[in-house]
């Protein structure tokens, strides 16, 4: 490659930077992050576990655990209406 050749190069990679650098610097000043506080405190609900468990007799019992009370007594309450134990 000849000197004139590198010159030449060298001028057209000043040139596309030049002309693409206000594309590129329009695209970051367009994208603008917010903070929402209200979409920060959303956390995923946790189901209910059940351990479920059954004697010699036949007879279940069950364990339940979670974080939402209510969720906790609608399992209660499917879990003996499937049972057919109420």
């Amino acid at each position: 490659m000849s000197l004139m050749q590198k010159k030449f190069f060298i001028l057209c990679i000043l040139a596309v930077i030049f002309i693409f650098s206000p594309v590129f610097s329009a695209e970051k000043s367009s994208l603008q992050f917010k903070k929402q506080p209200e979409i920060q405190q959303v956390k995923p609900k946790k189901p209910v576990k059940i351990k479920l468990k059954r004697s010699a007799d036949g007879k279940y019992a069950w364990e339940l655990t979670g974080d939402d009370v209510d969720e906790i007594v609608r399992a209660d309450k499917r879990l003996k209406k499937l049972l057919k134990i109420e």
